[in-house]
C-alpha cells in the first residue's frame, strides 16, 4: 500500500508540474503571434540622425540666421567680449532681423557648422583657428582664420563681393 501511495503521489506532482509548465508555454505560442505584429505596428522608426540644428527656425525668426546643420562643436551663443568665441561681423539689418555680430561658442577642438548668413565682412577667431565658405556671384571661396586671428571677407574687402557664409570648421 506504501508504494501505491507513493506511486500515487510522484505521478500528481509530475502532473502538477507538466500543468504549471504547460500553461504558460501554451498561452505563449497562442499570443506570440499576436504580440508580435502588435510590436512591429508599435515600434518607432529607427533614429537616425541628421545634425539638423535644434530650434533652427526659432533662431532665424528671433535672430535673423538660419542654422542648418552641425556636430554640435559649434554653437550660437550670446556675445560675451570676455569668452573666446568665433565672431561673425555682417551688414546689420533691421528689416529682416540681422544683427551686425554673431558669436559662436566651440565645444571642442574640430567641429562644423553649416548656416547662411548673407553680408559677412569679417571673421574672428577665438582659441582655434578656423576655416569658413562664403558663396559670392555663384563661387565658393575658403577663408582661413588663424587662432585669434582677424579676416576681412567680402564685401569688407577693397572691391569685394557680397558674401554669404555658408559654414564653419574648427580645425585644430
Amino acid at each position: 500500500m506504501a508504494f501505491r501511495t507513493r506511486a500515487f503521489f510522484v505521478s500528481g506532482a509530475i502532473g502538477a508540474l507538466a500543468a504549471l509548465i504547460g500553461v504558460p508555454l501554451a498561452f505563449a505560442a497562442e499570443t506570440s503571434g499576436t504580440t508580435a505584429s502588435a510590436v512591429s505596428e508599435e515600434a518607432p522608426p529607427s533614429a537616425v540622425e541628421d545634425f539638423s540644428y535644434p530650434g533652427a527656425a526659432g533662431i532665424l525668426a528671433a535672430k535673423g540666421i538660419e542654422l542648418k546643420k552641425g556636430d554640435g562643436n559649434i554653437l550660437l551663443a550670446d556675445c560675451d567680449l570676455a569668452a573666446d568665441q568665433i565672431r561673425v561681423m555682417t551688414v546689420k539689418d533691421d528689416t529682416v532681423g540681422r544683427a551686425g555680430t554673431y558669436c559662436f561658442q566651440t565645444t571642442g577642438t574640430t567641429g562644423y557648422i553649416t548656416l547662411s548668413l548673407p553680408r559677412v565682412f569679417a571673421l574672428e577667431a577665438a582659441d582655434h583657428p578656423i576655416s569658413a565658405d562664403l558663396t559670392a556671384n555663384g563661387e565658393t571661396t575658403t577663408v582661413d582664420v588663424a587662432q585669434n586671428g582677424f579676416e576681412s571677407v567680402g564685401e569688407g574687402t577693397i572691391g569685394g563681393a557680397r558674401s554669404v557664409l555658408v559654414e564653419i570648421r574648427v580645425a585644430g
